[in-house]
């Protein structure tokens, strides 16, 4: 497995709305290439991934959204349910765009996403998705 260096920098505003395209992109490109065109996983809208799914996981109080950055370029992005008392925290989203897949960036921003939140319950877990 790849082990890219990636960083984690909060979604600033003048970013979201590119980072929502972003993550609907790479949903709408996986599932084509899973299921190709005809795919009746998209919605009215012609996406996987709502426009409101991704906002309300980015406005969620409870919520941390981050851009994976790898040598100053944006490549996909992570929203992480966090909950304070239990540490026992949530995947909300992970993507990356389509044209980085296979680089080892996924498993990277798990290595960043735990370094951030060392006490995650849940990691283990995860680990077999990237």
């Amino acid at each position: 497995m790849k082990n890219t260096k990636v960083t984690l920098v909060s979604l600033m505003a003048d970013d979201r709305e590119q980072f929502i395209l972003d993550n609907q992109w790479a949903f709408k490109h996986g599932a084509m290439i899973e299921f190709g065109e005809r795919d009746d996983h998209i919605d009215d809208d012609g996406e996987i991934i709502s426009r409101d799914t991704i906002e309300r996981c980015i406005d969620d109080p409870k919520n941390e959204t981050y851009r994976i950055v790898v040598d100053g370029k944006n490549v996909g992005g992570v929203i992480l349910k966090i909950n304070k008392e239990t540490h026992h925290n949530e995947l909300e989203i992970l993507f990356t765009l389509p044209n980085e897949h296979s680089k080892g960036i996924g498993y990277g921003a798990w290595q960043a996403v735990e370094a951030i939140h060392p006490r995650n319950s849940c990691l283990g877990d995860l680990y077999t998705v990237f």
